[in-house]
């Protein structure tokens, strides 16, 4: 019966869903509401702040807060007016993530990794994207319509999510790490948010050359056990090659743009 009543609701709601496009005009499948996937990201920050150490430190915060700040009053309506919460983990780990409903978190190892304010305001710029490009809920709508939605079923019919399907959906949302459950990113959606976080930080004022450099020193990081960004996020040459022909199309919003005034604590 709950399989029946699971098919019943996708195949009712695939037949209502119109075909919907991404921010570079790529076309997505989505099965999901904002609302739901927004307070799927919800439940994933809360689970998240409560595994990881918050980071205290007041400098840091208002550091990294100036910066999302900055990212956030240049991206399209209604992104601009969203109320988005920022947290600082205490972490070495090299990571950074946004989720839907307005959620970021930044582990201070990538603060040491990204050298200037325009770095981190690339990885920033980046996991924004994938929010504003609705990338989990196109990954989870193609999950469930390739039939291992089966396990996400409950998100449809409103039923208590059980470990399991907590962790799968926290890897479709692209975190799930403390869970050890996750789903990279596809190279279509990495390349799309490469794009559009190169928009995004030129337009708030930072160089969007330094995205490449950020990349290149996330390699330096490498070796035997790479940053966590890396093994989710993959950066071979041929990206940062790409990168590096990408900002130079924004270079024309950077030199015209009010240059951001953030800076990292020494």
């Amino acid at each position: 019966m709950r399989t029946l009543k699971l098919g019943l609701i996708a195949a009712a709601t695939a037949g209502l869903i119109a075909c919907t496009q991404s921010p570079t005009g790529r076309s997505q499948l989505q099965l999901f509401s904002s609302d739901e996937i927004a307070q799927l990201g919800a439940q994933s920050y809360a689970s998240i702040k409560q595994e990881e150490k918050v980071s205290q430190d007041p400098a840091l915060n208002r550091y990294v807060q100036c910066i999302t700040d900055d990212l956030i009053a240049v991206l399209p309506a209604p992104w601009s007016q969203q109320q988005w919460e920022v947290t600082v983990f205490d972490s070495e780990m090299v990571n950074a993530f946004a989720l839907p409903g307005g959620k970021i978190g930044v582990y201070t190892g990538l603060i040491d990794v990204a050298e200037t304010p325009a770095q981190l305001a690339a990885v920033i710029g980046h996991e924004i994207g994938h929010v504003i490009a609705q990338h989990s809920n196109e990954r989870m709508s193609n999950q469930f319509a390739a039939g291992v939605g089966m396990q996400l079923g409950g998100v449809l019919v409103g039923e208590k999510l059980d470990n399991q399907q907590a962790a799968l959906v926290m890897g479709l949302l692209g975190v799930g790490l403390q869970l050890g459950y996750i789903l990279p990113y596809s190279r279509v959606h990495e390349s799309e948010s490469d794009e559009l976080g190169l928009r995004y930080m030129a337009a708030a004022g930072y160089d969007p050359r330094e995205a490449a450099n950020l990349w290149r020193n996330m390699a330096k990081q490498g070796g035997a056990a790479p940053p966590e960004f890396l093994s989710t996020h993959p950066s071979p040459q041929t990206r940062i090659d790409k990168l590096t022909q990408l900002s130079g199309a924004q270079m024309p919003v950077y030199q015209q743009s009010r240059k951001a005034s953030c800076r990292k604590p020494s």
